[in-house]
């Protein structure tokens, strides 16, 4: 239903709104009304869920083309943002039964509620945790260590998620972002996160039946991970694995340009300064045959070099980085 223009029904829905009886309309239909109430609630809330809710989190997630139009979701985001439209819309159908004059501004106001309920009850459908947390007994297995539990807890999370992380079992780039963005200094790469999660495993096996029920049952409605181009036994590459490996490039540099900025905006740098910094300094290199190369980094400096366009950057990552991590400089320039 993604983009739905199903526009039949909508002026109804809002009309049911503003009296008061749409969730009860909902409830009492049965076949085309139904649908047609459920169709005409989608059309209205998808655009409002990808403006408010999915544009930040792609964001946030380095996903660009995924923040730029909802046409161009990627198959695993596609799926979230139809989570949580799917969410909202039942939202409406469950809750909507006061005098709403402004829907559009109600779904807003349940965005998070909403989606955090269908996010729970998902969990629930696939046996993980509805809300994971490190029980204290696994704590102690693993001694206390912060980074370890902080870890255990992701782990937990990410069981109970439909999306996969590619041809790995674990989100591994991911988590040495985190880890590193945590605990400063040192060396740390995926093979130090690889070998803390198989720790975390062990801890985890010391109660057999609490890991087979909340790891290994919702691992087990994930897709397999898909084989690399190594693992393949065709290595040949073809256009569309260059292309392929070229967006998962620049998704991956550009989570890391969104940690750099957070962190360093953290710690009380100006925005215009840390922004322009650090796009020049993930994309504007020639990687040599990378998703960068002299081109890009011609319009990548023009970009820079434009005041206007710097600043319309500087809003929209301030805009989408959460609340509170930046003390520095609004996005008004190095005041």
């Amino acid at each position: 239903m993604l983009g739905s223009t199903h526009t039949d029904g909508v002026d109804e829905v809002r009309d049911l709104a503003r009296r008061g009886l749409l969730a009860t309309a909902i409830a009492r239909a049965t076949g085309a009304r139904r649908s047609r109430l459920t169709g005409a609630t989608y059309s209205i809330a998808w655009p409002v869920v990808y403006r408010r809710l999915t544009q930040r989190l792609e964001l946030r997630r380095g996903h660009v083309g995924c923040a730029a139009s909802v046409t161009r979701l990627s198959d695993e985001c596609l799926d979230r943002f139809e989570n949580d439209v799917e969410a909202v819309v039942d939202d409406v159908a469950r809750r909507a039964s006061t005098r709403i004059e402004n829907l559009e501004g109600w779904i807003v106001g349940r965005l998070v509620p909403a989606t955090v309920d269908g996010h729970r009850r998902r969990r629930g459908a696939y046996g993980a945790l509805q809300r994971p947390r490190v029980p204290a007994w696994l704590a102690a297995e693993l001694h206390g260590d912060a980074w370890l539990i902080d870890l255990a807890t992701q782990m937990l999370v990410w069981v109970g998620t439909p999306v996969t992380a590619g041809h790995d079992l674990w989100p591994t780039e991911s988590w040495v972002a985190r880890r590193c963005e945590r605990h400063a200094g040192g060396s740390y790469g995926e093979a130090e996160v690889q070998a803390d999660i198989r720790a975390v495993l062990r801890a985890m096996g010391c109660r057999p039946r609490w890991f087979e029920r909340y790891v290994e049952t919702p691992l087990g409605h994930k897709q397999a991970p898909v084989a690399s181009t190594e693992q393949a036994d065709d290595r040949t590459e073809t256009p569309s694995d260059a292309y392929a490996e070229r967006e998962r490039l620049l998704t991956a540099l550009a989570h890391s340009a969104v940690e750099l900025i957070r962190a360093r905006l953290a710690r009380g740098e100006p925005a215009r300064t840390v922004v322009a910094e650090v796009l020049n300094t993930v994309f504007g290199t020639d990687t040599g045959g990378g998703p960068t190369g002299r081109a890009y980094d011609d319009r990548l400096a023009l970009v820079l070099r434009d005041a206007g366009e710097l600043d319309r950057i500087v809003a929209v990552v301030w805009e989408v980085l959460p609340a509170g991590t930046m003390d520095g400089p609004g996005p008004g320039g190095d005041r």
